[in-house]
């Protein structure tokens, strides 16, 4: 279990990062023999990432809330998302591809995904008696205190 730090924390960047969430949604419960292979699909990549750490992936989790399974995601770089995805050697490019023969046309499940830069003193957020977790887990986690102590001056507008 991770351990749960008392206390106002904050993320901080010294560089921009990459926010992705990604997700499927389960349309037809009852085809699931259909569509189980690219259900483990996600799970094999993220493996795959963590045993790359110049990957570009720093942080990521998943969340359940049928009928959708969302992963956010933080990258070091638009360009080693990129790279990721279309890397014929790793297994997300097999795994599309046979998406978009097998299911993409089914409907039993739909895909989704959403990209946003982070950019330092663009962003805010606060997290309050939590293990380290998203964007201080893929940045650096500091104290909210002091000029870090408020919202507004956490987002530097």
């Amino acid at each position: 279990m991770e351990t749960v730090l008392p206390g106002r924390f904050t993320a901080r960047l010294d560089t921009p990062v990459v926010l992705f969430l990604i997700g499927m949604r389960i349309n037809r419960l009852r085809t699931v023999a259909r569509w189980w292979w690219f259900f483990k699909s996600m799970p094999a990549m993220l493996k795959e990432l963590e045993a790359r750490p110049d990957s570009g992936l720093l942080w990521y989790r998943t969340y359940l809330s049928l009928p959708y399974i969302t992963v956010q995601q933080y990258w070091e770089s638009f360009d080693k998302l990129l790279a990721y995805s279309s890397d014929r050697g790793g297994t997300h490019f097999p795994s599309w591809g046979r998406y978009m023969r097998e299911l993409m046309n089914d409907g039993s499940v739909g895909i989704w995904h959403e990209t946003y830069l982070i950019e330092p003193g663009k962003f805010e957020c606060v997290y309050g008696n939590m293990p380290v977790f998203g964007l201080a887990a893929a940045g650096r986690h500091a104290k909210a205190e002091g000029r870090l102590a408020g919202a507004r001056d956490r987002l530097q507008i």
